[in-house]
């Protein structure tokens, strides 16, 4: 066979190779518009390296904003501004923003808004919900469970039962289960606990549920907040007070609320061990 047969035998049997262009997410996106399908979106979405103006962009999209998933990625993503991140998010269900803000890649501050809006809704969720966002939520989620009052699936104070009532202090009925199971989750910082037994509208329950927790009662910095409190115990008082240094006592003791009667017999101990 004649070597011009051969090649044009081989140009026939392989035609040239077509090299794929490839599509910029925001092109995609345009040339799709109502017919952006929700796997699309969120496939592209999963992309750590997609871009604001293009998310923003694909936020838009009537089509992909009835899906519950999509607006969840979109919020989650690294790179959503905070102007689409944030509003979107007061769409969500509660357990949906705990998610959000729970998301690792989520912006420091987008986090901080996401969960604002969380506690800014915890008088209106079910007890069920509190317990759970106790258990799961950040740690500013659980902080603000342990001063919230138990709202008690939306009800008033005039409408708790009796075993209810039986489990008010002084700033109103409270569901001690929820402030437990707040204590116990993992994400509580020592920074929190004390910040929120400082508030002044920190209950007696919480007090002494700090003062006795097995893990808080501990931190040398938290028996010194609950030393500036209104409500801890004498017995705990006197305990706390025994372990920490005369010099440190006295500052405490300037600044704390407890009762004047056991500020003295806190000086009288100290003076003695002097």
């Amino acid at each position: 066979m004649a070597e011009d047969e051969i090649s044009e035998n081989e140009d026939q049997a392989s035609p040239p190779m077509v090299t794929a262009v490839p599509v910029a997410p925001a092109d995609l996106i345009r040339a799709a518009d109502h017919a952006l399908t929700e796997d699309v979106a969120l496939s592209l979405l999963k992309r750590p390296e997609l871009q604001g103006e293009v998310i923003e962009l694909l936020a838009k999209n009537a089509n992909v904003r009835k899906s519950r998933k999509v607006k969840i990625a979109v919020a989650s993503h690294p790179h959503t501004p905070r102007h689409v991140s944030v509003p979107l998010a007061r769409q969500f269900y509660t357990f949906d923003l705990m998610k959000v803000a729970l998301a690792p890649g989520v912006p420091a501050d987008v986090k901080v808004a996401i969960d604002g809006v969380l506690i800014a809704r915890l008088k209106t969720v079910t007890l069920g919900e509190r317990m759970t966002l106790a258990r799961r939520a950040s740690g500013r989620v659980a902080a603000a469970l342990l001063l919230e009052v138990d709202g008690g699936d939306g009800k008033t104070a005039k409408t708790k039962t009796i075993q209810s009532k039986t489990i008010q202090s002084k700033t109103g009925p409270r569901e001690p289960r929820v402030m437990q199971t707040a204590l116990d989750n993992p994400r509580l910082t020592e920074a929190l606990v004390i910040q929120s037994v400082l508030r002044a509208g920190a209950s007696a329950a919480l007090v002494h549920a700090v003062a006795r927790h097995e893990k808080w009662s501990r931190r040398k910095e938290i028996r010194a907040a609950l030393l500036r409190t209104e409500h801890l115990s004498l017995a705990r008082a006197l305990e706390f007070g025994r372990e920490t240094p005369a010099g440190l006592l006295q500052e405490l003791l300037a600044s704390s609320r407890l009762p004047a009667k056991i500020k003295d017999q806190l000086q009288r101990e100290n003076t003695s061990a002097i």
